[in-house]
């Protein structure tokens, strides 16, 4: 193996920036030579690349977002699409591909090594923290840091106005973000769509803190709930229970902004270097992850058949210590 390729796909996440430069760089001591392909899978498609260096990589550390860009390409699901991406690499005389993005580009790679037998290896980055077989995706800490400094500052006006705050956050499939940020802000509820909601559940809990002298309130609201958007939860609330003036706030992509924190920038570190071990050591269509602090290895099959459920303890503990 003389050639590497790398790629960030789907949605970014802070870290990114992080892993490839320790790809890169581990690449490069391994005297291997690196290209880094931007927007995804898309960027292999239309060629569009750049041979990166020790240099190439320098002061990207502590940046959010991604180097590389990214995207999320419709044109990689077409086989025939796929037959140009691969020739652009053997053109390149690519030996193998990382990588950096959530489940659909984990799902993408895998499709990939097994229709042209090309090695590849995955670093999951997902602000979800919703792929299997990593304890954590990389970006996960960051984006929670920010919601619960987000959540932190609404408290203020809050409590100012005794006012009820559903504050929506990013989860399509996965709870896990809302559920983590409810327990580290002290969140009065949890919204998520591995449980189930209903509205008089929420008056009920609502209603104990009122008899608790409790004059402000804060609801976590993952975006991919069962329910529907937090405008229309505010709203069939206020049909039943009308004691606190209601407020929505949506952080949206605010949530993927940001310096990487020292836990991702650790995390993003740690699993570039594993990653590039991987291809040296001769295996093929894996992910690399951490697990109780140690580095995993995973078949990328696995991984996108699965789901990295909320932790049931976590939730319990939230329920108990929220009223």
């Amino acid at each position: 193996m003389k050639k590497i390729a790398i790629i960030t796909s789907g949605g970014d996440s802070p870290g990114m920036n992080s892993a490839i430069r320790s790809v890169v760089r581990t690449a490069i001591y391994h005297e291997l030579e690196c290209y880094g392909f931007y927007r995804g899978f898309q960027g292999i498609i239309e060629n569009d690349y750049k041979k990166l260096e020790i240099r190439s990589v320098s002061k990207i550390l502590g940046l959010g977002g991604t180097l590389l860009k990214s995207a999320r390409s419709l044109d990689f699901h077409d086989s025939e699409i796929r037959k140009i991406a691969y020739q652009n690499l053997k053109n390149l005389s690519i030996d193998a591909l990382v990588v950096i993005g959530g489940n659909g580009s984990l799902t993408g790679a895998s499709i990939f090594s097994n229709q042209f037998d090309i090695p590849v290896v995955g670093i999951p980055a997902s602000i979800d923290n919703d792929v299997y077989g990593t304890d954590h995706s990389i970006g996960f800490h960051t984006s929670l840091d920010t919601i619960v400094d987000s959540v932190d500052k609404i408290r203020d006006t809050a409590r100012s106005h005794n006012r009820l705050f559903f504050v929506e956050v990013m989860g399509r499939d996965s709870g896990n973000l809302a559920l983590h940020a409810s327990v580290a802000s002290g969140a009065c509820f949890v919204i998520i769509p591995e449980k189930e909601f209903t509205i008089d559940g929420l008056a009920k809990r609502l209603e104990e803190g009122s008899k608790l002298d409790k004059t402000s309130s804060v609801v976590l609201v993952a975006e991919g709930n069962s329910y529907g958007p937090s405008y229309k939860i505010a709203s069939d609330l206020s049909d039943v229970y009308s004691k606190y003036e209601t407020k929505v706030t949506i952080l949206g992509h605010l949530q993927r902004g940001g310096s990487p924190s020292s836990i991702d920038r650790i995390l993003a570190s740690r699993l570039g270097k594993a990653a590039i071990d991987v291809l040296i050591g001769g295996e093929s269509n894996k992910m690399v992850g951490i697990i109780k602090n140690e580095i995993v290895i995973n078949n990328i099959d696995t991984v996108v058949e699965n789901h990295n459920p909320i932790d049931e303890s976590l939730y319990y503990l939230n329920e108990i210590i929220s009223r």
